[in-house]
């Protein structure tokens, strides 16, 4: 038993790492949160611009990786997988360029895929909810639900939803990351310090 209540004492002191640090820079927290909320806002505000924006990044970020895979391949010559390594260099290079070129294109393109993941991954959420019935099964239903209308109007919308679609996505993820931030901030803030426990 001593062995036991020694283990739940380490275990429940371990939740308490970093409380106190979290506590002192609450202000950051809810700073970071606020600044996100309203970025979050100006994406949605401009999800066109956004959409774009992102993709001019995805393709830096493309180029960028295919430069230093194909300074790798000739770091390493001698090995057996050099050719591979120097075309997947240059494949990720020229599709980082093409991206740059044409963000457009490549939003409404990937729009297109992502109604048809949303769209196959609702009927599979719902044809699991309704033959396993599990626990909570309504809540699968429920976002099988959802993720089919969502896939279903983007691809009614399609090609015009590519030019926002991404950008909107950006958007809501930069609300939701900030508002989690601001509660987590506001959280800290009434966190009791060491003070106040004594």
């Amino acid at each position: 038993h001593t062995m036991d209540r020694e283990t739940q004492i380490s275990v429940a002191s371990l939740h308490l790492i970093g409380l106190g640090e979290l506590h002192k820079r609450w202000g950051w927290f809810v700073g970071l949160g606020i600044l996100l909320v309203v970025l979050g806002m100006m994406a949605l505000g401009s999800s066109v611009v956004m959409t774009l924006a992102t993709m001019v990044f995805v393709g830096w970020l493309m180029i960028g990786g295919g430069v230093l895979q194909a300074v790798h391949a000739f770091t390493c010559k001698g090995w057996s997988g050099f050719f591979i390594d120097l075309l997947s260099g240059i494949l990720y290079t020229v599709v980082g360029f093409m991206i740059i070129a044409n963000p457009g294109a490549t939003a409404v393109t990937l729009t297109l895929l992502i109604s048809m993941f949303l769209i196959f991954g609702g009927i599979f959420r719902i044809a699991t909810a309704i033959s396993v019935r599990f626990h909570n099964w309504i809540w699968l239903l429920l976002h099988g639900v959802i993720n089919l209308l969502l896939g279903i109007s983007i691809w009614q919308q399609w090609p015009l939803s590519g030019l926002w679609v991404i950008g909107v996505f950006v958007g809501i993820d930069m609300l939701c990351n900030g508002w989690s931030l601001v509660m987590l901030g506001i959280a800290a803030k009434n966190l009791p310090t060491k003070d106040a426990k004594a």
